[in-house]
């Protein structure tokens, strides 16, 4: 066990718990930091990259992926504190470029809808527009091939696609781009020296590559490193796991940095912890901010967000009550199974907060009748078939689009057992694999049929 709450980090014995665990979790390399009473604690083990073997260090970058979502929401809320725009802004008001195929829906998005995955966009159109200053307002033209997933407000849908169209406001409004926007008014107040966001300031610095790979299977580097570089405001900031911690110890700390700059108002920081919208399935998080997640520990209320890219995992949690925060950042393997086994630990050993076990169905078996839930589900960038298998439902998973071309061909279908935990909800995983994931099978107002998983709606189409 680690030292008691109320001794020091230990950090030898993190450095060895993650060694020991990594080997665990198949994951090939990884960084984790703890923040607590303001001071911070970094380790590393493995290596960034099977094919080169260098190591990981704690000064390596890793890519945070939708961890990017908060340092966004961030920019967003200190325009709101600067007074150019209110989360009740339509998006068209700052974007009169911005549409969609209906011109109500157009109308009716807000800045608040984006924040909170509420804007029923299809939230996974990932398009490459390039690698110049334009790409992120060029996506933006895009947008109106995006298919609605569900009426404006009805339900909670995570959307990508929504946060690249929040970064355009930022550059609209600060007249930069994103990235330079995002240097200029987080990176360098807060004195971050290792965060980046674009390939080439990536290189200069220690870079782990992602890995993929069959669950249970010895993952193998990927050839592909990075998404376009539109999808910066969703997901591209790379970064040493120092740096993710001073950005929550920033939030923890009502929004001030180290020196005494105000980066963010104590307003806007409460404003983006508290809920705004409730999850169709609670299973493992409840609610959601303004670009928080929302968890309840054991009645503690913990935020954080996670990250994924190419092969790469990222995990940041921070309890604001404690004044707490842990981040792990993961280059392949079962980097699910890693964050629960080693979160649990930390904040159990050195901030007395509960996190709850890992989401898995019951030992004693659950009858349901699998017709009603048979089907085709669809959204931009996957196709979800529930089938009936054995006596069972199996879900068929097949990535389409650009994220297809980015992983190879026999990793493109997946298929998993449903295993029922109750009426409507089922846990699935690999056999492989450590954790279960929660899907759930759930009807809008108006009666159309979603499957709920990996937080996202996707509507029934056959």
């Amino acid at each position: 066990m680690a030292s008691s709450s109320k001794a020091s980090v230990d950090t030898a014995y993190w450095r060895a718990r993650l060694t020991d665990a990594i080997a665990k979790y198949k994951v090939p390399g990884a960084a984790m930091g703890i923040l607590r009473d303001g001071q911070i604690v970094d380790v590393a083990a493995g290596v960034l990259s099977k094919t080169t073997l260098v190591d990981a260090t704690p000064d390596s970058v890793f890519q945070i992926g939708s961890i990017s979502k908060v340092w966004t929401t961030t920019l967003l809320m200190q325009l709101v504190d600067e007074g150019k725009l209110t989360l009740e802004t339509p998006v068209v008001e700052v974007l009169p470029e911005f549409s969609t195929p209906d011109p109500e829906v157009t109308k009716a998005i807000t800045v608040r809808h984006l924040l909170t995955h509420s804007s029923g966009l299809d939230g996974d159109l990932f398009t490459d527009t390039g690698r110049g200053d334009d790409c992120v307002e060029l996506y933006v033209q895009k947008v109106t091939e995006a298919a609605q997933n569900h009426p404006v407000g009805a339900t909670f849908s995570y959307c990508n696609s929504g946060f690249i169209v929040a970064g355009r406001i930022v550059e609209v409004l600060t007249d930069q781009t994103w990235d330079a926007a995002l240097r200029e008014r987080i990176i360098q107040p807060l004195g971050l020296t290792a965060t980046v966001t674009l390939p080439e300031e990536a290189i200069v610095h220690r870079a782990a590559v992602g890995h993929l790979g069959e669950p249970g299977t010895e993952p193998k580097a990927s050839p592909n490193w990075v998404l376009p570089r539109n999808a910066g405001p969703a997901g591209l900031i790379t970064a040493r796991v120092h740096d993710v911690l001073a950005f929550a110890r920033m939030h923890l700390a009502g929004g001030v940095a180290p020196d005494g700059t105000q980066v963010l108002s104590t307003a806007s920081v409460e404003a983006m912890r508290g809920q705004e919208i409730e999850l169709p399935d609670p299973t493992e998080t409840d609610s959601w901010g303004l670009g928080w997640m929302r968890f309840d520990w054991g009645g503690h209320r913990v935020i954080g967000h996670d990250g994924g890219t190419i092969g790469q995992a990222a995990f940041l949690r921070l309890s604001p009550e404690r004044d707490f925060a842990v981040s792990l950042l993961t280059n392949g393997g079962d980097p699910q199974g890693l964050y629960h086994e080693l979160f649990a630990e930390a904040f159990e050993e050195l901030a007395d907060v509960a996190m709850p076990p890992p989401f898995a169905p019951p030992e004693e078996p659950v009858s349901i009748d699998p017709a009603p839930y048979v089907g085709r589900y669809s959204r931009s960038g996957v196709d979800l078939d529930v089938v009936e298998q054995d006596g069972g439902l199996v879900l068929k998973s097949t990535v389409t689009g650009l994220i297809a071309e980015l992983v190879p061909e026999d990793e493109r279908t997946d298929e998993t057992p449903l295993v029922p935990v109750g009426e409507h909800q089922f846990a699935t995983k690999h056999e492989a694999e450590a954790s279960w994931a929660s899907v759930l099978f759930y009807e809008l107002e108006d009666g159309s049929r979603y499957v709920h998983s990996g937080f996202r709606a996707t509507p029934r189409v056959g």
